[in-house]
């Protein structure tokens, strides 16, 4: 086994790879941007060696200097994670000419797979079934087009050396097959320096479903089960789940064995993972092989008892794999959702900014978290978004999803925006629990995932109340105890005022609506509240680990509220009874806050840094609402910013190929 190994990835990937090796007495020497200096994964390795500027370009992704990195540091062998450059032949055949072992496979088997068209070429051969399609050379978007026609409407274009939904586009008729293919290619190319595509027939209502398939330098090779990764967003998952819903023992077993026909068709060694896609009746077609282990590999982990990370030390260290295909038994159900720091909203748009509180659900028998964040820390545009991957695993499929909704309900985030709420609305719709499973779940049943919150009531307007009231008690301590006199009556915050019991007031403002809270403070030590549906006892309390006990008339509970200072005013965030809401602190003296509330948005801005791509209007044009005015790619991905209303176009004030920071005015737009 080896004495230390390198780790060529960062985030929540690296962290989970050092914990294994942790565990196996073996050495980790982390590697980092500067974007990362203060990351986690530096902080949990062994050494930790700087490689470069913040984009992944200038560092994770450069191989020359993370094998200088081994080199200067002795690792004897790198795993490359998930992501960047885990699928990249070149760099498993630098390793080896370093003279340091590749924890992956061969680097002719990542080429095998590293082009989708070669790829099925290859599992025709070893008659593995795949979907109708196109996977030819001949890049003409004549060509493409007519083998789509061909093929038949919907048609799924795809970049051939892809993956995680990038150049991905899925187009419903003839019309709009020129904008999808110049979009899919364009993603490509920034995203794969590759811009050959594929188009394949688009199932209607497809799983998407996976095996796990390992095999050693033995000859051994056998596959752990299936996961199912069916429900999407933007061609990425978000839900994943072992073993799939609704599979049967002869579909595993015939998925299984094709699956390992696949990896001894490229002579395969390590973890991989073949990518099906199956219809509703349980016919299945070959997607695509990723040669390097998955993000959602711990629901099989889960299910099997086994370390996927401790199996590619050993066949990589040129040992047997730890068990046989018969040993293998599936032990309850695991469910993995991934904690993304996204708007789902706004189309899933990715949120930047700093986690100003952080509170992840409690490890324990039933539940694994892996994060490679912690309080405190910057989500940056330079990387993907997660800040988690939370797994569940339980004695069946309803126990593991009711278990997962509820922790989903309990997971605090304050400094981003996050997808929480939409994974717990996922986890508890009765039509996903009752087993409707496919790609297009979220958009067909968007209506209820997305719906807009109810105004928030007077149980939310006390809690936030009573949070303000511990501050202010909080502050007149800190000042009693500063002061010359700690016990001078003016450093009070108790009840007794002449004539009157001491009160205040507060005021909110949620979304548009505004209201005042009358806050009384009672001399026997309790508090009265006047809220706009009525009058509450209540009482308050800090908690050693920060929240708050609360009593509310006959009910006694516990909440967390963060305050947040931001560009616009004062939030707080409450987080009681499996939901989160955010109110805006209202100071009635000052006018510039109704100012800015009136004032008309008269740009269109970057939702977050990236850089210009596509500019489809000019100054004077005139444009609807919804039209699409340009195109920004960041964080890996593009995105389409659309006219807010019909009007017209004053001024552009970027280029195509012009870097924008978060908030940079691009269009100034005049409404109608």
């Amino acid at each position: 086994m080896f004495a230390k190994i390198l780790i060529a990835n960062r985030g929540e990937i690296a962290c989970r790879v050092i914990k294994t090796a942790r565990r196996l007495g073996i050495k980790t020497v982390a590697v980092y941007s500067d974007a990362d200096r203060l990351a986690r994964h530096v902080a949990m390795a062994d050494e930790a060696i700087h490689i470069g500027g913040s984009p992944a370009r200038e560092s994770y992704l450069v191989a020359d200097k993370i094998i200088a990195a081994a080199r200067r540091t002795g690792a004897g062998a790198i795993h490359p994670g998930y992501g960047f450059l885990s699928e990249n032949a070149g760099f498993a055949e630098a390793c080896a000419k370093a003279g340091l072992v590749f924890i992956g496979p061969p680097p002719a088997a990542i080429r095998a797979m590293g082009s989708k068209s070669e790829a099925k070429k290859i599992m025709e051969k070893a008659r593995v079934p795949l979907v109708p399609g196109y996977h030819g050379d001949d890049q003409s978007a004549e060509l493409l087009a007519r083998e789509a026609a061909r093929i038949g409407f919907p048609v799924l274009i795809k970049a051939s050396a892809g993956g995680g939904g990038k150049g991905m586009r899925v187009v419903e008729s003839a019309d709009k097959f020129a904008d999808a293919l110049a979009g899919a290619q364009r993603e490509a190319k920034a995203s794969f320096a590759d811009d050959h595509v594929l188009v394949e027939k688009y199932l209607t209502r497809p799983r998407h479903i996976e095996i796990q398939v390992f095999a050693d330098s033995h000859g051994g090779c056998l596959y752990l089960f299936e996961r199912d990764c069916s429900i999407q967003r933007r061609h990425q998952k978000v839900i994943e789940e072992a073993p799939a819903p609704a599979m049967d023992p002869a579909r595993r077993k015939a998925m299984g064995e094709a699956a390992v026909a696949a990896a001894r068709a490229i002579g395969y060694q390590g973890a991989g993972t073949v990518e099906f896609i199956a219809d509703q009746a349980g016919t299945f077609f070959f997607m695509e092989m990723n040669t390097r282990l998955q993000v959602e590999h711990p629901v099989t982990e889960a299910i099997t008892g086994q370390d996927l990370v401790e199996w590619q030390l050993v066949v990589a260290a040129g040992g047997k794999m730890p068990l046989a295909q018969d040993q293998l038994r599936i032990d309850g159900h695991a469910v993995e959702v991934r904690l993304y720091a996204e708007d789902p909203a706004r189309n899933f748009l990715p949120s930047t900014g700093t986690l100003v509180h952080l509170r992840l659900p409690q490890e324990g028998p039933h539940v694994r978290v892996d994060t490679g964040v912690r309080q405190g820390d910057t989500v940056t545009p330079f990387y993907d978004p997660m800040i988690a991957k939370v797994i569940v695993h339980d004695r069946d499929r309803a126990s593991a999803m009711r278990r997962m909704a509820a922790l989903m309900g309990e997971t605090e985030v304050v400094g981003v925006t996050t997808n929480a709420a939409l994974l717990k609305a996922l986890c508890s719709h009765p039509a996903f629990v009752g087993g409707e499973i496919d790609t297009g779940f979220i958009e067909r049943h968007r209506d209820e995932l997305f719906a807009k919150p109810a105004a928030a009531g007077d149980r939310i307007f006390a809690i936030a109340t009573l949070a303000r009231l511990v501050e202010w008690q909080d502050a007149a301590d800190a000042a009693a105890r500063s002061s010359g006199d700690p016990w001078s009556p003016w450093n009070g915050q108790g009840a007794f005022r002449l004539l009157d019991e001491g009160h205040d007031a507060v005021h909110w403002k949620d979304g548009d609506r505004e209201a005042t809270v009358i806050a009384r403070r009672r001399r026997d030590g309790g508090i009265g509240l006047e809220l706009p549906g009525g009058d509450l006892e209540a009482s308050v309390q800090r908690a050693d680990d920060g929240r708050l006990l609360i009593g509310l008339g006959d009910d006694t509970f516990t909440a967390t509220v963060v305050r947040r200072q931001t560009a616009d005013g004062i939030d707080y965030t409450v987080f009681a009874d499996g939901a989160s809401r955010r109110l805006r602190l209202v100071d009635p003296l000052d006018v510039t806050q109704y100012e800015a509330a009136g004032a008309a948005e008269a740009a269109v801005r970057a939702p977050l840094p990236g850089k210009i791509i596509d500019l489809r209007v000019k100054p004077g044009d005139t444009v609807s609402k919804g039209q699409p005015l340009l195109v920004l790619e960041a964080m890996k991905m593009e995105h389409t910013l659309t006219a807010p209303a019909d009007g017209t176009v004053k001024s552009v004030r970027y280029a195509v190929g012009e870097q924008v920071a978060e908030g940079a005015e691009l269009v100034e737009f005049e409404a109608s």
